[in-house]
């Protein structure tokens, strides 16, 4: 049996506090879901995230997960980190950082914003504007 680090999670008082404050309706789903993702920072699917939730005894269809994992990034609680064409993660730190990919082992980690100097970024096209840049490095165990 593996051994799984518990996480610090929020209580539901707690977890109805940070979706009101991001403007959404705390409902049982989203309070459940809050709980699980927990107050420390984090890289998971969608999958993985419903495979916690059905552990933990929460009813709830994996197509609600990624409805509720895409109203969190839009309310800005998480980020979308696309790791390419068919995944992402979604990312509880929501502050300027990049990131590792593990390929051998599709495991994301943080790499501090002041770690990586982007020199030039083209000019955004025609009535845009560069929101932020991502990077994402990837690595293989040696």
């Amino acid at each position: 049996m593996a051994f799984t680090k518990k996480r610090k999670s929020f209580s539901a008082e707690d977890a109805s506090a940070r979706l009101r404050a991001a403007d959404l309706r705390p409902t049982r789903q989203r309070v459940s879901l809050t709980k699980l993702l927990g107050s420390e920072h984090r890289h998971l699917t969608a999958e993985m995230l419903h495979e916690e939730a059905t552990r933990a005894g929460i009813e709830v269809s994996l197509a609600t997960v990624y409805n509720t994992l895409h109203q969190f990034t839009e309310a800005g609680l998480l980020r979308v980190v696309v790791v390419d064409a068919g995944r992402s993660y979604f990312d509880t730190n929501t502050g300027a950082h990049h990131h590792f990919f593990c390929e051998d082992d599709g495991v994301l980690t943080d790499i501090p914003g002041e770690a990586i100097e982007v020199t030039r970024v083209p000019d955004a096209p025609k009535g845009m504007a560069v929101e932020r840049v991502d990077v994402v490095v990837r690595v293989k165990r040696a």
